[in-house]
């Protein structure tokens, strides 16, 4: 692995958080690098336990949680993989009821439906969340690791791997192990054999309007557990839907979310594209390009920002809107190419939504302006863009 140590944009927010709440949650997907993120903001504390529920000894001491969390007043309570043991959140309730100071639990969980349903009921109004992506460019601060982070995903362990087959293998173990332990540790029932296959399908539809009753007709399932197995898949943020924008426009407009894969090295995986070379060339660049933007897009949307795309019936459309408070600030056309072309519905699209911040977003080095007032921009350049709005 390259020795190299990337800075996270969340620390910040964990502590902030930890001088606020009496419990603070870090979520994401598995070997995103929560428990490293934790000991490096937590790394001060002399007085912090962390405590890993995947260990059978940390699982023994927490038998009697409030037993174990009054035998150590004065102690700041790390627990990993928090979601494997459900009833831990009442008793945290009431821990947490008779000693409300600030930041003594940080709650480390992969984004299990489970996790997030019994800490809202348990919980509220005594946490605060904060979910950790995997790296985006804003954080790496090179513009040379454009292309690398679009190949590898911005998993640690993949990024950082020191050659590019060492990636690679890491991804193709990393999906087995999701399909095998994690995802049916979470609810799904389904195989090994029928998760991976589920998982094959939706990466050959990313960046496509989600067509539920071709994914039911395609694998013989039900609609309901296509929706059960598409709400699984988002809670543990390994894909990502994004709504169609609605407006009254007085147009026939297209109403289907977009899917996505949420990582492109695990896009890139499934695909069997196993190294950039092969991508370039590859049908499916495009989608992945604009997944891959995507990604930085939404590791940098605050809570009051969403995502969206346009598209009418009769084929003009957006790749991505910026909206905020109801309103879309920017579009986004994603281009993988470092001559990029408009379309006639691109332009038609911006016009239609008379947004006034319009972008290109391709894999060139600098910007530089475009027809209709779009400006092409490389993904390096988003978080500044983004921080005029």
């Amino acid at each position: 692995m390259l020795d190299r140590h990337i800075p996270r944009r969340g620390a910040d927010r964990i502590l902030r958080l930890l001088e606020q709440f009496p419990a603070v949650g870090l979520v994401g997907p598995r070997q995103v690098g929560k428990t490293d993120l934790a000991r490096r903001v937590l790394a001060p504390d002399a007085q912090c336990v962390h405590l890993d529920l995947e260990d059978p000894s940390d699982l023994q001491r927490l038998s009697d949680p409030l037993l174990y969390f009054s035998s150590l007043p004065d102690a700041r309570f790390v627990i990993d993989e928090v979601q494997r043991l459900p009833e831990l959140f009442s008793a945290l309730r009431v821990a947490i009821d008779r000693d409300r100071r600030p930041g003594r639990y940080l709650l480390l969980g992969s984004a299990s439906p489970e996790l997030l349903r019994r800490s809202a009921d348990s919980l509220a109004g005594r946490i605060a969340y904060v979910r950790l992506h995997p790296f985006d460019l804003s954080e790496l601060a090179s513009q040379e690791d454009t292309l690398r982070l679009w190949n590898r995903g911005g998993f640690p362990l993949s990024f950082l791997a020191a050659q590019e087959t060492h990636s690679w293998e890491w991804r193709r173990h990393y999906l087995a192990s999701l399909v095998e332990r994690d995802l049916p540790l979470l609810g799904l029932s389904t195989s090994p054999t029928e998760l991976r296959r589920f998982l094959t399908m939706l990466a050959h539809v990313h960046g496509q309007l989600l067509n539920k009753s071709a994914l039911s007709r395609n694998m013989g399932w039900t609609l309901p557990n296509v929706d059960r197995h598409l709400e699984v898949l988002q809670s543990a943020y390994l894909i990502r839907l994004v709504a169609a924008w609605h407006a009254n426009l007085g147009k026939r407009l297209v109403r289907a979310p977009k899917v996505f894969l949420a990582d492109s090295g695990l896009l890139h995986a499934l695909l069997g594209i196993p190294h950039i070379e092969a991508l370039l060339g590859h049908p499916s660049v495009g989608a992945s390009w604009e997944g891959f933007v995507l990604q930085q897009l939404d590791s940098l949307r605050t809570p009051e920002d969403e995502l969206a795309h346009y598209r009418t019936q009769d084929g003009t459309e957006a790749d991505l809107l910026w909206v905020r408070h109801g309103k879309p600030l920017a579009l986004f056309e994603c281009k993988g190419s470092s001559a990029p072309r408009l379309s006639k519905g691109n332009t038609i699209a911006a016009n239609d939504l008379d947004v006034q911040h319009r972008f290109v977003v391709s894999p060139v080095r600098s910007a530089f302006p475009q027809r209709e007032a779009f400006v092409v921009v490389p993904p390096f350049e988003l978080a500044d863009r983004l921080a005029e709005l």
